[in-house]
Formats: structure tokens, C-alpha cells, sequence
């Protein structure tokens, strides 16, 4: 079979040997693809170079493992090797520990019952009330959890499955799953909606976080406040849509 058709090019070295430092070079672009695809779905405490270095790692159990016999295209291949690893090692990570969970969704549910209430977004310090804590206790709430993810970190359903089955399912290849493309097109939608409705503060954080790519160092000194403070903003940003979204 042709090496194009399988988008895998043999390199070797001088004395005829399989060239896999090459090789690994040449396919490393998709282990970052993959890893930016993955982390956008978790917490912001799992490092994206980690995720990285584990895919190398199934990079090279691909190359080490790849039969072009078989008729498989090598990326093909290489991408079920590279998701499972990095799936594999989130899985032996304490990379959103139930306590976690647990605070995030203590917070969301203090926010809607105060948004209830009042018929507007509430303050930092109506949810605070509403929590019966003080707000730097609150703030202290919001800086532990530090603002998971938009989309697909909280179970919509409500569950308290286990970590294997919650990563298998929001954290699998969206290609294989039409109807996981679908709910994601809507989901996508509804948090467009929803950014816009935010507080001004904490919808220019969410802009400048995942539309400018800034980090916190660079959001803080633009809004003039602490990393920590930035921090609580997303956290507090990321509750309001998760709200929103688990009411879609």
C-alpha cells in the first residue's frame, strides 16, 4: 500500500534503521491537536504540556505498534493510541476530585436559587448570603475551584457517576457519536446566549480568556485586580453559564 494513502512516510536513519525521533517529530502536531481538543473539556488544573507529554508517549506506542497491513491509515491509528493515553492517565490523576465537584455545584445551585429570588444575576454577595458564608469565604469558594470549564464538565443530568464512565463519555471523539455532535451544536448556541447576559466584568474575562487567549497575569493587568482576583471572576462567570446551560 502506498505511504500516502497512509499519511505515514517511513524515515530512516543513515544505516537504514526506522528514524523514530523523526517520525515523532513529524506527527507531533497531532498530539498537540489532540491535547487542545481534550483540555478545552477539563478543569484549568490540568496542564496542557502534561497532556502533551503523555500523547508522545502514545505516539510512540503507535509507531511502535502500527501494521501497515492492516489498512489503517497511520493518524487514524496514532489518534486512538494518543486519546487513550492521555485518557489513561487522567484516569490515575486526582484531576477533578469529588470535593471539587462538590463546591462547584454548591455554588451553582446557591446562584440559581438567589437568581430566583431576586429575578436578575446576583451579586458575589447575595450568593454569598444565599450559601449563609461570608463573601471573602465565598471569594476563598471561588478561588478552590477555580473555574472549571464551559462546557461538558458538569454531568447535565445531574449524576454522580464515576470518573472512568464521565471522562468516556464527555471526553470520547465527538466523530464517533453524531448525536454527541448534535447536543453539541446546541449547546454551543445556548452559550453564546448566555455569555451574553453575563456581568460586564466577568463577560470581558471570558472574552479575553478564550477569544484573546490571554492568560490571568495578562487579564489582571488589564482590569487593574489580582491574578486571584481574575480567578474568581471566571470561576463565578463559569457558574452562571453552567446554570444556564443545565437549564437548556
Amino acid at each position: 500500500m502506498a505511504a500516502n494513502t497512509l499519511n505515514f512516510a517511513p524515515m530512516y536513519t543513515a544505516k537504514g534503521k526506522l528514524d523514530t525521533n523523526a517520525l515523532l517529530k513529524q506527527h507531533q502536531p497531532l498530539v498537540r491537536r489532540l491535547a487542545h481538543q481534550m483540555i478545552a473539556k477539563l478543569p484549568a488544573n490540568v496542564e496542557l504540556d502534561d497532556l502533551i507529554q503523555v500523547g508522545m508517549i502514545g505516539l510512540t506506542d503507535a509507531l511502535s505498534r502500527f501494521d501497515a497491513a492492516q489498512g489503517v491509515q497511520f493518524e487514524t491509528f496514532a489518534t486512538q493510541r494518543i486519546r487513550g493515553a492521555m485518557l489513561d492517565e487522567l484516569r490515575g490523576t486526582d484531576w477533578l476530585s469529588r470535593g471539587t465537584r462538590r463546591q462547584q455545584r454548591e455554588i451553582e445551585d446557591a446562584l440559581r436559587r438567589a437568581e430566583q429570588k431576586l429575578g436578575r444575576a446576583p451579586s458575589e454577595g447575595e450568593v454569598a448570603k444565599e450559601m449563609g458564608v461570608s463573601l471573602a469565604e465565598y471569594q476563598d469558594q471561588l478561588t478552590k475551584v477555580r473555574g472549571t470549564q464551559l462546557v461538558y464538565l458538569e454531568d447535565i443530568g445531574g449524576g454522580d457517576e464515576g470518573d472512568d464512565d464521565y471522562l468516556d463519555r464527555h471526553l470520547a471523539d465527538p466523530a464517533d457519536n453524531p448525536a454527541a455532535q448534535l447536543q453539541d451544536h446546541r449547546m454551543r448556541s445556548a452559550l453564546v446566549e448566555a455569555i451574553k447576559v453575563l456581568p460586564e466584568r466577568e463577560g470581558y474575562v471570558m472574552s479575553m480568556y478564550y477569544e484573546h487567549d490571554m492568560n490571568l497575569k495578562e487579564i489582571a493587568a488589564v482590569l487593574k485586580v489580582t491574578e486571584s482576583r481574575v480567578c474568581q471572576l471566571h470561576s463565578q462567570a463559569i457558574a452562571r453559564l453552567r446554570v444556564k446551560l443545565r437549564e437548556h
